[in-house]
């Protein structure tokens, strides 16, 4: 697909955000997309602090958090495929109509002290209905910049987007949960999902065309096989990789929550977590700014062991400026990770399957903090006060381990379609 970057052929070497921005339709979808992803920074954090409200436990909370966050990672791959396959649209409308009425029902349980069984099951469809509107974005980004030197640009403008969310949900939903009412966070999680996601939705104009597969027909034109993202060798390896991403945010959400509300001051925590995504945030700002020369493979090998390294120390922390120091350390070496990672799906990855393959990357961060948020709660519940740190520690040495053994399938491999030729004609045509 050619790019519609609005550039002449004096286009330069080293693309940035200013041309990146001027991209044709561009703003169509990036201010309803910020609207519409800004409540799910909120949802983890609005869960912990109700439930833990109601319950008194960090375990319970952490629990019911995970519970939310394995729905949405189980659930968010057959929502992008079926996104690739009949719109974005088609997919969003109805599920931020379920996601509304499933955080209504949960905060509703909530509130009336319902068995903890209960909150797992109105969890449930909570996630399995969170919106993916970053994978969305991306995938509207992919079909504009298809093999231009953007893809880079976008991918660290879409990650300084999702930090730039979670500097401001956790401090709005720990702002609304503390000072006006334990249940707030997670209303205002639902009703903003429902609104940004209907604006999300109506910008039908810049949304990738879905791709039908089929038997080739008399016109002579191909037939589009959809092949799943998670067959691809390099996602697999990916998915593992931001497991252990997801191992950080996690384990910071619930840790920080503890570590403020043990020393007299919870408000603290949204300050805290905003300080370690402010972290991700400015480092992805400088990655986006880079003409990297350096393959992606290694980057991301060495942006992820500075990110194991950093993590390993947040257990130590017993004052407030260490901590936030080592959070901000740790949140600058999230974003050359999490951007490198989601560059390597535009080279990976068929653009047929691209929206299921940003769901699983998103959904394995997700499942990745569900896990976390239930170990570090039961850390917090059972072993001292700081132990929670612990789990970002090993989830992110497991990860790394993981991604060094595999590394050599991040390399992309040619591909090849079957392109028709007439009536029972066909010649293998390889694809760039």
């Amino acid at each position: 697909m050619a790019s519609t970057v609005t550039s002449t052929s004096s286009r330069p070497s080293r693309p940035g955000y200013g041309q990146l921005l001027r991209t044709r339709g561009a703003w169509t979808f990036l201010l309803p997309g910020f609207a519409a992803r800004q409540p799910f920074a909120m949802l983890t954090i609005s869960i912990v602090l109700l439930v833990r409200h109601t319950t008194g436990s960090y375990g319970a909370a952490g629990a019911v958090a995970a519970a939310t966050g394995v729905s949405m990672a189980l659930f968010a791959p057959y929502s992008g495929r079926l996104a690739d396959r009949h719109g974005q649209r088609a997919v969003l409308v109805p599920g931020v109509v379920l996601h509304a009425l499933a955080g209504a029902s949960l905060t509703a349980l909530a509130l009336a002290d319902a068995p903890l069984w209960a909150l797992f099951v109105a969890a449930v469809p909570t996630g399995a209905s969170v919106p993916q509107i970053g994978p969305m974005v991306r995938a509207r980004w992919g079909a504009r910049l298809q093999g231009t030197p953007l893809m880079t640009t976008a991918a660290a403008f879409e990650s300084v987007t999702d930090e730039l969310t979670f500097v401001l949900g956790p401090l709005v939903a720990t702002a609304l949960c503390t000072a006006v009412d334990p249940a707030a966070g997670l209303v205002t999680e639902a009703a903003l999902t429902l609104v940004g996601g209907l604006l999300f939705a109506a910008q039908k104009g810049t949304q990738p065309t879905p791709v039908h597969g089929g038997h080739d027909g008399l016109d002579g034109h191909a037939r589009v096989e959809h092949v799943s993202a998670l067959r691809v060798p390099g996602v697999r390896v990916l998915i593992v990789t931001f497991l252990g991403i997801g191992s950080v945010f996690g384990g910071m959400q619930v840790s920080l929550a503890a570590f403020s509300e043990s020393i007299g001051e919870p408000g603290l925590n949204g300050v805290l977590y905003g300080v370690f995504a402010a972290g991700n945030m400015l480092s992805g700002l400088v990655c986006g700014a880079i003409a990297w020369k350096a393959a992606p493979q290694r980057r991301l090998v060495v942006a992820y062991a500075a990110l194991a390294v950093t993590a390993s120390g947040l257990w130590t922390a017993h004052s407030v400026v260490v901590l936030a120091g080592l959070g901000l350390l740790v949140g600058m070496c999230v974003a050359p990770a999490l951007i490198t990672g989601y560059t390597l799906v535009d080279a990976l990855v068929p653009a047929s399957a691209r929206t299921e393959a940003f769901t699983w990357l998103t959904g394995a961060v997700a499942l990745g903090q569900a896990a976390a948020v239930t170990a570090a709660g039961q850390l917090e519940d059972h072993v001292w006060n700081g132990a929670g740190f612990l789990v970002p520690l090993a989830g992110t040495a497991l990860a790394l381990a993981t991604l060094v053994a595999l590394r050599s399938r991040l390399v992309a491999r040619p591909r090849t379609r079957t392109v028709a030729r007439g009536i029972g004609h066909r010649s293998q045509v390889a694809v760039d």
